[in-house]
């Protein structure tokens, strides 16, 4: 039970040298990470849709 509880104190002193990304940080990064996520899905439906045509007119 000892190695327990030191665990949480050790993870709750850890917790408060942590540097928290400020509200500006924050937007800016999920923004980017949403424009990211979005391009690539577009960019895997543009090639997965390419290349279903191409199997297509091979096998066809």
């Amino acid at each position: 039970m000892k190695r327990i509880t030191d665990f949480f104190r050790n993870v709750a002193r850890e917790m408060k040298k942590v540097s928290w990304p400020k509200r500006k940080e924050l937007t800016k990064y999920t923004i980017i990470v949403i424009t990211t996520v979005v391009f690539m899905a577009l960019f895997f439906t543009v090639v997965d849709f390419g290349l279903s045509k191409l199997i297509r007119l091979v096998i066809e």
